[in-house]
């Protein structure tokens, strides 16, 4: 989860609540046959210079121009506009092929995702309601409806998605960061830390996710244990420089120093009783 300066995104928030909720993913990464349509602009935009996400946004809304509402034109683009921070034209894009594509469950999870990054939450909702079926569920498509949930406050309901998702993909690390941060968010982060730890132990961990482990870990107050998180991916210096930053957050935050002091009370009252 690095900015194109090597700074993880989460630094960037104003608040840290935000930053959570900054940190959870919509689903999955697009593979190939699910609208990822040139080897081009196969990776997201965290993985393109500036001179490509130009170049293949250039492209893409060339041939979009040529084959409106095709399904893989469309997704590709539409996912490249949102990773660029266009999300407006990504949902128009996306409602196009909706309208030529009424049932299919791509298109639907592709538009309900762009829906959520425009902070449209209940059309989101709606519409991934409809991009899987009860009999057939879709474990990106609750993982995304969990990361809607947490948006809205409704961090039990997220939890449950997220648990729905998981007896689906069992391990997959989307599913547990975006349960670990949920956990974080309903001022649980010990059980916060337990379920990132999870993730970032996947071998398809990314770098994102081991930011979020060394956010989840700052919020403790473990500022060491959040720098060698953050090391993983960024020089010592960097690491250091982030989790101040982080640091200088939390001192300034009264509601998350008395999230830290219920953790501890937590931990406390877990703490087997000394023997005499």
């Amino acid at each position: 989860m690095t900015s194109t300066l090597g700074r993880p995104t989460w630094l960037r928030r104003p608040a840290l609540a935000v930053a959570l909720l900054a940190a959870l993913a919509l689903g999955g990464c697009l593979k190939r046959g699910d609208g990822d349509i040139t080897g081009s602009i196969s990776r997201s935009a965290a993985g393109m210079t500036e001179a490509e996400k130009r170049t293949a946004l250039e492209q893409l809304a060339r041939q979009y121009e040529a084959r409106q509402g095709d399904k893989g034109t469309s997704m590709t683009y539409a996912r490249l506009l949102r990773d660029t921070g266009q999300t407006p034209q990504a949902i128009a894009v996306m409602q196009t092929a909706a309208v030529s594509n009424p049932n299919d469950k791509d298109i639907a999870l592709a538009l309900g995702q762009a829906l959520a990054d425009g902070g449209r939450f209940a059309e989101a909702q709606e519409v991934l309601q409809r991009a899987h079926t009860p009999d057939k569920p879709n474990w990106r498509v609750l993982s995304s409806q969990g990361a809607i949930a947490d948006q809205m406050g409704q961090h039990k309901v997220a939890q449950d998605y997220y648990q729905a998702a998981l007896r689906i993909s069992p391990g997959e690390p989307v599913i547990l960061s975006n349960l670990g941060l949920s956990y974080a968010l309903s001022n649980e982060l010990t059980q916060a830390e337990t379920i990132m730890r999870q993730a970032v132990a996947h071998p398809q961990a990314t770098p994102r996710m081991r930011g979020n482990l060394a956010l989840v870990l700052a919020l403790q107050g473990r500022y060491q244990d959040a720098e060698q998180a953050a090391q993983k991916d960024l020089s010592p210096a960097e690491a250091a420089a982030n989790i101040t930053f982080v640091r200088s957050m939390t001192a300034q935050n009264n509601s998350w120093r008395q999230l830290q002091s219920q953790e501890r009370r937590r931990a406390q009252k877990a703490a087997p009783a000394p023997r005499t």
